[in-house]
């Protein structure tokens, strides 16, 4: 489990193809600090760390992950958020976050605002993914508060210090990220469905 708060950012240093998987060697200032088999938010995936050296790391994701995250469309050079599993004793300090991408949306905007930065996003409707006024919102695995909650589409505020430390500073309009819903609405619109099919 994961809350959300990036801690780094890692730069893709290879990429290498296995059929349908993909294994990514990853650059990180952190590098020696993790280990094998270590879980690892990266854009919000939760991957398992497989080797580690000096300054860096791998990672390998499969098709089913590729299709639905931006993984995919990561290129060597791409800065990518990390994080690391959230402690049993560790401060929430975000959200609850699972490391598991709902879908992908696209940025259709991004304004200035005098300091800080407004992001649009859309993405296609389903299922149990919505968004609520003021609600949790992970995009790219940071944790961010949803403002012009609207179906298919959302905003949220990004500081100066966010934008400078995510890969933030590099989503423009047509970039594509990956969201994951909060869990807990989520998990009441599943229920709130499972209500109206039963009148």
């Amino acid at each position: 489990m994961f809350s959300g708060i990036v801690e780094r950012m890692a730069v893709v240093a290879a990429i290498s193809e296995d059929r349908q998987n993909k294994t990514f060697t990853m650059r990180s200032d952190i590098a020696q600090e993790l280990k094998v088999d270590q879980s690892v938010s990266h854009n919000g995936v939760c991957l398992t760390v497989e080797s580690v050296s000096e300054d860096t790391y791998t990672v390998t994701a499969i098709h089913e992950t590729l299709i639905k995250s931006n993984l995919g469309l990561l290129k060597v050079g791409d800065s990518v958020n990390l994080e690391r599993s959230m402690r049993p004793d560790a401060l929430l300090d975000g959200h609850i976050v699972q490391g598991h991408v709902d879908q992908t949306a696209v940025c259709t905007a991004v304004d200035n605002a005098d300091g800080s930065y407004y992001y649009t996003f859309e993405y296609e409707p389903k299922g149990d993914n919505v968004t609520v006024e003021k609600g949790s919102v992970a995009v790219n695995g940071v944790s961010l508060t949803v403002v012009n909650s609207r179906e298919g589409s959302f905003q949220v505020a990004i500081i100066p210090y966010t934008f400078e430390h995510t890969n933030f500073k590099d989503i423009r309009p047509g970039t594509v990220v990956n969201i994951e819903f909060d869990i807990i609405g989520k998990y009441i619109a599943r229920l709130m469905k499972s209500y109206r099919d039963q009148l």
